[in-house]
């Protein structure tokens, strides 16, 4: 997972970041290979009514972007209630991924093929499968459900669901063979 702190108008103190760090493993330990990359930006304000801080957390996961934002006037607590926060929401996208795959899963297995990823290019956002009878089929990252392109290697099993593109067979979905 990919962090960036950044502060505006104050320092970055080591407490901060220790706790930065900590909820970064914990989001790690949790929700692998879904919470792509993680912004946590710590602004001093100048609004009284609100407090002296505004912390927000932009966390990038497949397909979508969660938001938390928090106003105090301390930045440790705030910390705390934005990652508890996120955690939660995080745990809800989960649930519901899972639920939209159980009611996808019967219809879309029908169609499902086996192969292996043959070639892997994050830059380029492709990659190739072999296909069980020795063809080989292109995917687009955009394709890929419940993982990241960064996170396959050659040689991983895959399912995917075949369609006939431009330049020939291409898959149309790609989730990891568990």
């Amino acid at each position: 997972m990919d962090l960036k702190v950044e502060t505006r108008n104050v320092e970055l103190r080591k407490g901060w970041q220790i706790k930065i760090d900590e909820e970064k493993e914990k989001l790690i330990r949790h929700f692998a290979n879904f919470v792509l990359r993680l912004r946590v930006s710590i602004e001093a304000t100048t609004h009284h009514k609100e407090g002296g801080y505004e912390l927000k957390l932009v966390a990038s996961v497949p397909n979508d972007t969660v938001v938390v934002s928090r106003k105090g006037e301390n930045v440790s607590p705030l910390l705390v209630e934005a990652f508890d926060v996120l955690n939660l929401q995080m745990k809800e996208m989960q649930r519901k991924k899972r639920q939209a795959q159980k009611n996808t899963d019967a219809s879309a297995d029908e169609g499902a093929r086996y192969g292996v990823i043959r070639k892997v290019s994050p830059y380029e956002s492709y990659g190739f499968i072999v296909s069980q009878d020795a063809r080989e089929i292109y995917f687009h990252e955009n394709a890929l459900k419940d993982i990241s392109i960064d996170a396959l290697t050659e040689g991983d099993a895959v399912v995917y669901g075949e369609s006939f593109g431009d330049k020939g067979p291409q898959a149309s979905w790609v989730r990891m063979n568990n």
